[in-house]
């Protein structure tokens, strides 16, 4: 319980004298899939952005599942000054998915997995008025899945034959995107 006090102090006073943006990704938002995410200042040139996105869709066109739910946590290094200009990303983060995964388009097999990534992002902010700022990124890396196969059709069981979870590890460009961003101090 002290830790988790320690832990909330720390942060609500780096978010009290940092500047701090909330974003939300209107390129998602299109295709109703909610991104949203803050970013904060920890250093003269770097920030800390943390941003979660959730795809509801039980399903596409009916029997194909698309919904999954991720987060993640970047450090990024502003080249110029902070959210204003090009910068680098480094991240981690975690996901939740039942979906069918790109190379079983037209079939009738799906996953239903977690998994974790480690990439980067590359991006261009730029201010537009006072407390308003436009992110442009795009990002990816390395996925490990662990998941279970199943049909989509009604057949029972599962189409892959691992005991426990079976394994896929990708190197994928899994985020994207222009984040409209609001200061909050």
């Amino acid at each position: 319980m002290k830790k988790l006090l320690i832990i909330t102090i720390l942060l609500f006073s780096v978010f009290s004298q940092a500047q701090t943006y909330i974003k939300g990704n209107a390129v998602t938002a299109l295709v109703l899939v909610p991104n949203i995410g803050i970013e904060t200042s920890i250093g003269k040139k770097i920030t800390f952005q943390a941003d979660v996105m959730g795809s509801f869709w039980k399903s596409f066109k009916g029997h194909h599942p698309m919904e999954f739910y991720s987060l993640i946590a970047e450090v990024r290094y502003h080249f110029n000054e902070k959210y204003n200009g090009f910068y680098f990303g480094g991240h981690a983060g975690a996901d939740r998915y039942m979906l069918q995964k790109w190379n079983y388009w037209g079939s009738n097999k799906y996953e239903d997995g977690f998994g974790y990534k480690f990439g980067g992002t590359i991006g261009y902010e730029k201010k537009l008025k006072d407390r308003f700022m436009l992110d442009f990124f795009v990002g990816g890396g390395w996925h490990q899945g662990y998941y279970h196969g199943y049909y989509n059709d009604g057949t029972p069981g599962r189409y892959e034959k691992a005991k426990h979870w079976n394994m896929s590890g990708d190197w994928l460009p899994y985020r994207g995107g222009v984040m409209v961003s609001y200061r909050l101090n």
